[in-house]
């Protein structure tokens, strides 16, 4: 049985305060994953992106794993995530259609 290696992360005072964001613009190449996090207000017609993350695809199919993962455990802890019949692109959330 493979170990698993402890990683320690060293987060700095400003990354630990994060940032809020309701909005993600997801695109691809065939060797990235380019992850566009924005911030709407509501009335203004504009996002603003307040963090890129850039993954190869690997990394980005281990990502939506451990989401799975953590939304299964989580739903477990505290009940099921409603969406209450809002669209995918309504969410804010808006895949790269090819």
């Amino acid at each position: 049985m493979q170990q698993q290696q402890q990683i320690q992360l060293d987060l700095d005072e400003n990354m630990g305060q994060g940032v809020y964001s309701n909005l993600v613009m997801i695109t691809h190449s065939p060797s990235e994953i380019i992850l566009d996090f924005a911030r709407m207000m509501p009335g203004l017609p504009k996002a603003k992106i307040v963090s890129r993350i850039i993954m190869t695809p690997q990394h980005a199919k281990l990502l939506l794993k451990a989401l799975e993962d953590n939304i299964k455990k989580y739903e477990s802890r505290f009940g099921e995530i409603k969406l209450h019949g809002i669209e995918q692109k309504k969410l804010g959330f808006v895949k790269d259609e090819e």
